[in-house]
């Protein structure tokens, strides 16, 4: 399964290059620390592979892979969940004006607030260190950060704009919208391509990353990877 281009198997290209720091390998497979996230890859789907892979998830709990296909099933392993997804990229982003409120750079010192607004949200797998893979920023309110956007993989020459959620109070404002543009519009500036996935059945958020300047470059599978339960193992 060699990548032709660094996006089309992005978990792997980051995590074999510029982050390789943030994560876990088992023979072939490789994996995020937990702490930062789920996402995992194998060079192949080979036999040999997926074992390293099923004994990783032994080891270190659900993953999730992020390929044009899915794997083929194996011993070790339980397929929990699987989602079609876009992945969508950026060369410019449409004008517009200024946002209308103050955007915050976020750091250690929010990662309290940032996992509690990502687990009221559901922006995707999101943990107590994802904050930790790339720049955030954000808005707060009175005191409340009550909209974020980041960064998250990174494959050489690209960055992924992730874990944009807004407060269900405070949506309809345009904040999504805003926080992406900062972040992407930095991506930009440091000579990257932005890029990003969306649920391929979404298409509110999908209209809002075109309407920003975000094409469709591919379509992913979303799989995700439990240890295998006690009754297959045994099997």
């Amino acid at each position: 399964m060699p990548a032709a281009h660094p996006l089309d198997r992005p978990v792997w290209s980051a995590l074999t290059d510029r982050q390789a720091g943030r994560g876990l390998s088992l023979g072939a497979a490789i994996r995020l620390d937990p702490d930062y996230g789920l996402f995992a890859a194998v060079p192949d789907f080979s036999r040999r592979s997926l074992a390293d892979l099923a004994a990783l998830i032994a080891a270190h709990g659900e993953a999730a892979l992020f390929e044009t296909g899915t794997p083929p099933p194996f011993p070790g392993a339980d397929v929990v969940a699987t989602a079609s997804c876009w992945q969508m990229v950026a060369t410019a982003l449409t004008p517009a004006p200024p946002p209308g409120v103050a955007i915050v750079d976020l750091g250690p010192a929010d990662a309290e607030a940032m996992l509690a607004l990502a687990t009221l949200t559901r922006p995707g797998p999101f943990r107590a260190r994802t904050g930790d893979l790339g720049a955030f920023v954000g808005v707060r309110e009175n005191g409340r950060l009550i909209a974020m956007a980041g960064e998250r993989l990174r494959p050489p020459g690209f960055t992924e704009v992730s874990g944009v959620c807004t407060d269900p109070g405070h949506r309809g404002r345009g904040l999504a919208a805003a926080l992406m543009r900062t972040v992407a519009g930095r991506i930009l500036a440091r000579g990257e391509q932005p890029f990003l996935h969306s649920y391929a059945d979404n298409a509110g958020a999908i209209r809002l990353y075109e309407s920003l300047g975000f094409r469709r470059r591919e379509t992913l599978i979303l799989t995700t990877l439990a240890p295998a339960s006690a009754t297959r193992r045994q099997a």
